[in-house]
C-alpha cells in the first residue's frame, strides 16, 4: 500500500472514531512503529489531525490524558537528553533559575548541578528530590533549591493557591519550561488545569522563559493553554522536528534551538 493510501484511511478512521492509536495502526497496516508516527506527522502538518502521546485525535479535539512521571520519562529519551544539554548550556553561573516540572525539565536540572552558585526555583518534586540529593553529596557546592509548595499532581507538579502565591513573589533570571503539547495555534498546553496556573505564573516572573521540548511535542494539543508562543525567548528541541515546524517556530518563537540528536 502506498503512503498516501495508508494515511487517507488513517484519516478516515480519526474522523469516524474520533481518535487512534499507534500501537494499533501498525496491527491494522503491518508497518514500523516509526512510518505510522511519519504518517501521523504529515496529517498533522496538514490540519487533518491533532498528535497526542501514542496517537492522533481529530482536529478541535483536546486531549486531557495526562500520564504520570515516570511513564513519561522513558519516552524519548535521546531525544530529551539532546534537548537537555543544548538547555543546560543556557544557563549562566549565579543566576536565579526556575525548573518547571515534567521529564524533559527534570533532564535539565541533571545538568545543572555542575553550574556553580546557582539558585534553583521549582515546583516539581523529581528536581527537589534531585537537588537535595545533590546538596548531601556536593555540600554547598549545589545549587540551592527554593521548593514552592503546593499539591503534587500526577506527573509531581506542585500546584494549586500556595505554590501560585509562592511563585509570584518571585523573579528569576531563566525558566526551564516543559510543556505537554506545542501548537501553532493552541500555544503551549498541558492537561492539567491547575498546572496550567502554576505555569502562567512561572512565565509571569521569568525575565527569559526557556520551553524544553522534543520534536514529538509538536502537533500536541492538550485541554490548558498556557502561554502563547510569542511569550517564548527561546525553544530548544531535537533535529527529529519537521522542517514546517521549524519554519513556524522560528517565525513565532525568539529563538529557536534545534539539538542534534546522537548518530544524526
Amino acid at each position: 500500500m502506498l503512503a498516501q493510501q495508508r494515511r487517507a484511511l488513517i484519516l478516515e478512521q480519526v474522523r469516524r472514531d474520533g481518535a487512534v492509536r499507534v500501537t494499533e495502526l501498525v496491527e491494522l497496516f503491518g508497518v514500523s512503529d516509526m512510518t505510522i508516527r511519519r504518517d501521523l506527522d504529515s496529517l498533522a502538518r496538514g490540519g487533518g489531525v491533532e498528535k497526542v502521546h501514542g496517537g492522533a485525535v481529530a482536529v478541535g479535539v483536546a486531549t486531557a490524558d495526562e500520564p504520570g512521571f515516570e511513564a513519561k520519562s522513558t519516552r524519548e529519551s535521546a531525544a530529551k537528553a539532546a534537548v537537555a544539554d543544548a538547555a543546560a548550556a543556557l544557563v549562566e553561573p549565579g543566576s536565579v533559575v526556575a525548573v518547571s516540572a515534567g521529564t524533559t525539565a527534570f533532564a535539565v536540572a541533571s545538568r545543572l548541578l555542575a553550574v556553580p552558585q546557582l539558585t534553583v526555583v521549582t515546583n516539581s518534586l523529581p528536581v527537589a528530590e534531585l537537588l537535595r540529593a545533590a546538596a548531601r553529596e556536593l555540600g554547598e557546592a549545589a545549587p540551592t533549591l527554593l521548593l514552592t509548595g503546593g499539591s503534587p499532581t500526577r506527573s509531581a507538579a506542585l500546584v494549586g493557591p500556595l505554590a501560585d502565591q509562592a511563585i509570584r513573589t518571585l523573579h528569576v533570571d531563566l525558566l526551564i519550561l516543559g510543556a505537554h503539547g506545542v501548537s501553532e495555534h493552541a500555544g503551549l498546553t498541558t492537561p492539567n488545569l491547575g498546572e496550567a496556573e502554576t505555569n502562567r505564573a512561572l512565565v509571569a516572573g521569568a525575565r527569559r522563559v526557556v520551553v524544553v521540548a522534543d520534536h514529538t511535542k509538536w502537533g500536541v494539543v492538550a485541554l490548558s493553554s498556557f502561554a502563547r508562543l510569542a511569550d517564548v525567548d527561546c525553544l530548544v528541541t531535537d533535529d527529529g522536528l519537521p522542517a514546517q515546524a521549524r519554519t513556524v517556530l522560528a517565525e513565532a518563537v525568539g529563538e529557536l534551538v534545534v539539538a542534534p540528536l546522537p548518530g544524526g
